[in-house]
């Protein structure tokens, strides 16, 4: 095609309206079939804006009744101020201590809201070859040089040199969101040219010419091109590389170095901060604190169930090995530790309690629970119990204020903690037992006990592997049990509260579209192709959960002996 024609078919690309019908903001239809320049200038591609992706995406999943953040649980205020702030076409700067999902918020953003874009394949900083001036455009697509009519960076050299070679049969890709998203952790090392770029000594040596742009490799706010730059613990960022942020904040552009090129990197910024490093004076040069339109102050999960819900969804649990089943009592009492510890008067309160604590603590119990009896017994799931609390002691991450912040004094402080949250627990379960019911109990232990070990299994009719461990006969919770009356009624009808407590909550956990395997309670337990029936183990658990419930109560029914022998008071 000669020069007046691609002159002709630039110029009625950049005028004409577009040829296509959108399916998402600036996506055509049939936009994987899309794949070279001259198919992109065929269609009239136009550009969206990061803001003007996100605002229309944002609209549409409201309007069809779909979730922009999925994934996101317990933060209503805060979607609704993100919402807010994305109508608006703010940058965001998420304010709240350590894990309180701040940079999960700006990854789900980028996922959910940001359209794919056209860019020259295999650029790094996602050029579209669209946003060239038409002039330049058709000047490389003629195979003339490189010829730049402003001080302007449009696209890189390298995009520049493979349009003037392959003119309309440049290739281009569909970027998603997620791989326009540049996430910097804010440390003490970071340097300038990590965020603007920087003049490249390998360039130079292949024959770019110095403070030439063929010499410059681009940072992470080019690498963030059309999409988000999510810095994360900002105030940590040196007061002298937080003024680089200052033009890009407020006027979209930045220089660097003695390049005489203005870079605009079309990216959306979102920050995260400490609340005390956010007060702080200083912590955020107050330029900056003020370029940010939308402060918006994160939260630990207000409920248990909510803490509970976030914990299944981020737990790594191999179900390959043992069938699986998390009983609800359980994680409630995990959930309950980290609440206990975020308002225990010798935790930290500014540092605050992550809720990776509680997901750490419970993948610790659910391999206990593997580790002890499912891996070495044939036919067992891996279900946790009360007596495998002890396994998460690893987990406990929060610091002292009032104590001296020792490995001894916190483990003491987690100790606790736990006995509470399986007090509180375990009560639940028994706290509507009639006195004539608790009478009965206290008198059936008469001359007896039982003894409760990590262990020991629900029944003893299943083949031990080799390894395994040996039961007891006499001491299997089964076996044990048989010699009362009142606890087994009280175990059963405990098991039925729990199955419609798993109901009600795999239900909750489906509208977030959160995978339930791990509450599957029945034959076969989380679907694992074993085939083991989880019911027994859960019993056990049960077992165990109702004997510390009336050890609980006021006045106590049992007392608990050592090496885990219940007896009456």
């Amino acid at each position: 095609m000669d020069s007046e024609r691609i002159r002709e078919l630039v110029y009625k690309s950049y005028s004409s309206k577009p040829s296509y019908v959108e399916v998402m903001p600036g996506v055509p239809e049939d936009y994987k079939r899309i794949e070279t320049l001259g198919q992109l200038l065929e269609v009239n591609y136009k550009y969206i804006s990061v803001d003007e992706q996100m605002r229309r995406n944002l609209i549409e999943k409201r309007r069809s009744m779909k979730n922009p953040y999925p994934g996101i649980i317990g933060y209503d205020d805060v979607i609704a101020a993100t919402d807010r702030a994305i109508l608006a076409g703010h940058d965001i700067l998420y304010i709240g201590k350590i894990g309180q999902a701040k940079t999960k918020l700006a990854e789900t953003i980028a996922r959910n809201l940001l359209s794919p874009i056209p860019a020259v394949k295999g650029c790094i900083i996602h050029d579209i070859p669209t946003l060239l001036p038409a002039d330049e455009l058709a000047r490389l697509l003629a195979g003339y040089e490189p010829e730049h009519m402003t001080l302007e960076f449009h696209i890189c050299n390298e995009c520049e040199y493979r349009i003037r070679d392959d003119g309309l049969d440049t290739r281009i890709e569909w970027i998603d969101g997620m791989s326009r998203y540049r996430y910097v952790l804010a440390t003490p090392d970071i340097s300038i040219k990590d965020l603007v770029g920087q003049i490249d000594a390998a360039k130079i040596a292949k024959g770019a010419t110095l403070y030439s742009i063929a010499s410059y490799s681009p940072g992470q706010l080019l690498q963030a091109r059309h999409g988000i730059l999510c810095i994360d613990e900002l105030p940590v960022l040196d007061p002298r590389k937080q003024v680089v942020l200052l033009s890009v904040l407020q006027e979209g552009k930045f220089t660097t170095g003695s390049y005489p090129v203005i870079f605009k990197p079309y990216v959306r910024v979102i920050a995260t901060a400490n609340p005390v490093d956010y007060t702080h004076a200083s912590k955020i040069i107050e330029p900056l604190v003020d370029r940010f339109e939308s402060h918006i102050v994160t939260h630990y999960p207000y409920t248990i169930r909510d803490e509970m819900a976030i914990m299944v969804q981020e737990a790594k649990v191999d179900h390959s090995y043992s069938s699986v089943v998390l009983p609800i009592f359980m994680l409630k009492m995990i959930a309950r530790i980290t609440h206990l510890a975020r308002e225990h008067p010798d935790v930290n309160k500014e540092k605050g309690v992550s809720v990776r604590m509680s997901i750490h603590a419970l993948e610790l119990l659910i391999s206990e629970a593997m580790r002890v009896r499912a891996l070495y017994n044939d036919g067992v799931a891996a279900v946790p119990r009360p007596s495998d609390m002890h396994a998460i002691v690893p987990a406990a991450k929060f610091e002292l204020s009032e104590l001296e912040d020792s490995s001894e004094n916190r483990r003491r402080v987690l100790e606790q903690i736990m006995d509470e949250s399986l007090k509180q627990t375990s009560l639940e379960y028994v706290m509507d037992l009639t006195q004539e019911q608790l009478a009965s109990i206290r008198e059936e232990f008469k001359g007896r006990s039982i003894t409760v070990a990590q262990t020991t299994l629900w029944g003893d009719g299943n083949s031990r592997r080799d390894g395994g461990i040996h039961n007891n006969h006499d001491e299997v919770y089964s076996i044990q049990l048989a010699k009362f009356r009142v606890l087994p009624a009280l175990i059963d009808s405990i098991m039925l509260k729990v199955e419609r407590e798993h109901v009600e909550f795999m239900e909750y956990l489906r509208r977030h579209g959160i995978d339930t395997r791990l509450l599957e309670i029945g034959e076969g337990g989380s679907s694992n192709s074993s085939g083991s029936d989880s019911v027994g183990e859960i019993k056990a658990s049960i077992f165990e959960l109702v004997l510390e419930g009336l050890r609980h109560m006021r006045p106590p029914v049992l007392d608990r002996r050592e090496k885990g022998v219940y007896v009456a008071t």
